[in-house]
């Protein structure tokens, strides 16, 4: 009889409706859906860096950061350090990541020049992940404009990172020096070289509030926030 009910409970779990399951999970895989960039070259303060965005925006940004000198006697830039840290993306700038990881067949290609004695800009690594497929492929240079238009993307991003901390640094310890680091972020930013401002907001609002710091500053400061339309935080 035990065999029996058994038999007659398994059969019933068996015929339920599955696809309500299935959807959700299809769903959730796809939300998980991560596209990164992983970036690679020695002699330069921060040689190696890891991007991972997901879907959603939300992502992580993970760098190795080599100690530096600054101009004033002993005094050290900053000391070598690990960085870990939460990022999130503008919807707009998430959409086109993973729009163009989508048309370049989410890298399962190879995306490397064959072209000969190209100078080392750096081993670079895009990657995709997700229900719909993954792949990756390194390179140094590529022939091809959308991989090359993705990359400058992401090195935009990890460029206004890079420029967050070393603002959070001369603030507290350098703050005249905080014009020329200002107006180095303004020029970068009018360039394209520096996108996603929002990802620094805090050390931007903790300048532009400072009223120990120089009016122009303060006020070059105060249209970038304007400009990029960010948030206090």
């Amino acid at each position: 009889m035990r065999l029996a009910a058994g038999f007659v409970l398994g059969t019933a779990l068996a015929i339920l409706p599955a696809p309500a399951f299935a959807g959700q999970s299809a769903e959730a895989n796809k939300a998980g859906a991560e596209v990164a960039f992983q970036f690679e070259r020695t002699g330069i303060s921060v040689p190696h860096f890891t991007l991972r965005i997901h879907e959603d925006g939300t992502g992580s940004y993970q760098a190795d950061e080599i100690e530096g000198a600054s101009d004033v006697g002993e005094v050290r830039y900053a000391a070598a350090k690990h960085i870990d840290r939460a990022i999130s993306l503008t919807p707009e700038t998430t959409a086109r990541i993973f729009k163009m990881a989508r048309q370049l067949r989410r890298f399962d290609m190879n995306c490397a020049s064959r072209a000969k004695n190209i100078a080392n800009t750096g081993t670079k690594t895009l990657s995709y992940t997700g229900s719909d497929g993954t792949g990756s492929c390194t390179f140094n240079y590529s022939d091809n404009k959308d991989v090359e238009t993705l990359t400058a993307t992401f090195l935009a991003i990890a460029q206004t990172l890079d420029e967050g901390r070393r603002l959070e640094h001369v603030h507290r310890y350098d703050r005249l020096g905080l014009d020329a680091e200002t107006i180095s972020l303004e020029q970068e930013a009018a360039a394209g070289r520096a996108i996603e401002l929002e990802t620094i907001a805090p050390v931007l609002n903790s300048i532009a509030e400072d009223m120990t710091v120089m009016e122009r500053v303060r006020l070059r400061v105060a249209k970038l926030l304007e400009k990029d339309k960010i948030s206090k935080r």
